[in-house]
This record gives structure tokens, C-alpha cells and sequence, in this order.
């Protein structure tokens, strides 16, 4: 049978149907032209159906390009905190933190500027319940990363970077047996050393706090920036358990970590352009003194 005949014979028998549907889209459109109230009601409804396709397409287009907002947010928030170290300037004749302007008349006052990099990266891998966890990144030497470089979080310390490639990069979490990071109350004259002892993932500890030493739930824990690599007052977590250890008469603190590691996607990898002359001079120092 010729496709012309089928066609012919479809005509025929669903003409009635046909009919109808097109006397139907024809007194739609008449009523539509019209300024009656079916017409207006009519045109209502129309604006309402396309105005709710219209709005989910919107929608699915939003949620395809909140990667790409993400990251823009990302590399935004990199930029604004490394012009906000620019601001701060260590006075090495005070030894203290001042603020910019500086305006000093006697040379001998030497300034350095804070020379903090700070790195967008996307985490690509991360595990939390081994005794010794750590996180991949997508960024390597090829995009300035290094061994030993600061990782943190939107919300707070995440970690060392270990290992480098030419693209990627592992990361020592905090929630690493091997990863002790030296620690103070934000009163700031209280330090100490907070670790992970391999348990779970959202209590890390901090022990030898003297019993004198008053400390509420909630306080703050940050980095005391002793470490050539860590910087300052980056915040480690908030203390929510005490506990006296019977052995020693001291403190352990609970202290629940600021980054959530279970859900961590992108970070932020720091760059102390100052860490190398730190470091030089420093082993020329524990040279001479062996």
C-alpha cells in the first residue's frame, strides 16, 4: 500500500477528530483577539502555562551554571583575601602587626608585607575513615602548588599538601594520625598541640591545658603560626567536651573541627612567599648549632 493511500485512509477515518480539533484551535484564537472576559481569562491562562515553563526552564539552566558560579565565587574570594593580607605588615624593629597606611620617618624601620597567595582548587577525592586520611585536589605544579603549602577551607584549617604532580596534588588532612599542628585558645596565651587519634572524623583533641586554665564550650582554637608553612589565626575548630586525665592533672579538650570533612569540595591552597627564607635561615641556624 502506497504511503499516499495510508495517509488518505487515516484522513477518513480520524476526520471527525481532525475536524473538531481544528474548529477548536480556531475559536481559541478568535476568543484570544478578542477583549472579552473569556478572552482575557483565556490569554491569563496562557501567560500563567508559559510563564511556569519558562520559569523551570530558567531553572534548569541556574542549576547547570552553578559550577561555573561556584568557581567564579571561588577564585573572587582568592582574591579579596590575598588583598586583604596585603594589608596586613610585619614592623621588625616592633615585632608587631600594624596596618596600612605606614608613614615613618626614621629608617630603621623595616617593613615586609605580607606575602600570602591564596589558590582556588577543586577537591577531586577524599577519604575519612582510615588512620591516615587525605584529600586530592586538581591543582599542581603547573598551577603554582607546592610541597608543604597551608590548605584550608571557606570555614577553617584542612590540611598540609604532601605530594605534587604536574596537575594534581594530595593533601595530609587534619584527620591524620601523622598530622600534629600546633594549636592556642583564642585567648592567645594558652598553646598546646591538637591531633587526631584515628576515630572519628568530627573530634579532634588537644591535651596538657593546665587545670587553672578556664575554658568554655564553644571557645575557639586557631593555628599559632609557629609552623614555617602554617599561617596564623587560621581557626582549627571549637572546643564542645573537657575532661581532667587523671595521670597528669591536666585538661583534654574535644574540639570539633571547623571543616566539615565529610562534604568538602573546594578549598583554598596558601602560598607563604616568605617560607623559603624562613626556612634557610632557620637550618643554617640548626647547622651551626649541632
Amino acid at each position: 500500500m502506497s504511503p499516499v493511500r495510508t495517509f488518505i485512509l487515516f484522513i477518513r477515518r480520524f476526520f471527525n477528530l481532525i475536524f473538531f480539533l481544528g474548529l477548536e484551535i480556531v475559536c481559541i484564537v478568535l476568543i484570544a483577539r478578542t477583549k472579552t472576559l473569556q478572552g482575557n481569562e483565556l490569554m491569563n491562562s496562557a501567560n500563567s502555562v508559559s510563564g511556569y515553563f519558562y520559569n523551570k526552564q530558567n531553572d534548569l539552566v541556574y542549576y547547570f551554571g552553578l559550577r561555573q558560579m561556584n568557581d567564579s565565587l571561588l577564585n573572587e574570594n582568592a582574591r579579596l583575601r590575598s588583598e586583604l593580607a596585603a594589608y596586613s605588615a610585619v614592623d621588625t624593629a616592633k615585632d608587631g602587626k600594624t596596618s596600612l597606611p605606614l608613614n615613618f620617618s626614621d629608617s630603621t624601620h623595616v617593613l615586609h608585607f605580607a606575602e600570602y597567595h591564596y589558590r582556588t582548587a577543586r577537591v577531586i577525592n577524599n577519604s575519612v575513615t582510615s588512620a591516615n586520611n587525605y584529600l586530592t585536589i586538581a591543582r599542581g605544579s603547573e598551577d603554582g602548588i607546592e610541597k608543604n603549602m597551608t590548605v584550608i577551607s571557606s570555614n577553617g584549617l584542612v590540611g598540609r599538601v604532601e605530594n605534587v604532580s604536574k596537575h594534581f596534588a594530595t593533601v595530609l588532612s587534619m584527620l591524620n594520625v601523622k598530622q600534629p599542628v600546633s594549636a592556642k585558645l583564642k585567648e592567645g596565651t594558652t598553646f598546646s598541640v591538637v591531633n587526631w587519634e584515628g576515630e572519628r572524623p568530627d573530634v579532634l583533641l588537644m591535651k596538657g591545658i593546665a587545670q587553672e586554665i578556664k575554658v568554655k564550650n564553644n571557645d575557639s582554637v586557631y593555628t599559632t603560626g609557629y609552623s614555617q608553612y602554617l599561617p596564623a589565626n587560621i581557626l582549627i575548630g571549637t572546643v564542645f567536651k573537657k575532661e581532667i586525665l587523671k595521670k597528669d592533672n591536666t585538661q583534654q579538650l574535644s574540639i570539633r573541627p571547623a571543616t566539615n570533612f565529610r562534604n568538602l569540595q573546594y578549598v583554598y591552597v596558601i602560598e607563604n612567599k616568605m617560607s623559603g627564607e624562613r626556612t634557610q635561615l632557620e637550618d643554617s641556624t640548626k647547622g651551626k648549632n649541632k
